[in-house]
C-alpha cells in the first residue's frame, strides 16, 4: 500500500517564502517543515547577509 499524497493541494500545509512571498509544501520538507524559510536555493542566495 502506498502512502504518497493523492488528494486535493489546497489541504497541505503552507506558507511563505521570506523573498519572493511563494512557496508550496514538499514531501522532501517533512521532517523540518517548523524550520524552512526559503522556497528555493535561488531565494535563499538572494537574501543580504548580516554584516558582522
Amino acid at each position: 500500500m502506498s502512502t504518497s499524497f493523492k488528494g486535493n493541494k489546497s489541504s497541505l500545509p503552507s506558507k511563505i517564502c521570506v523573498v519572493c512571498k511563494k512557496m508550496s509544501w514538499r514531501k522532501s520538507w517533512a521532517k523540518n517543515w517548523e524550520s524552512v524559510k526559503y522556497c528555493s536555493d535561488a531565494c535563499r542566495k538572494k537574501v543580504p547577509k548580516p554584516q558582522t
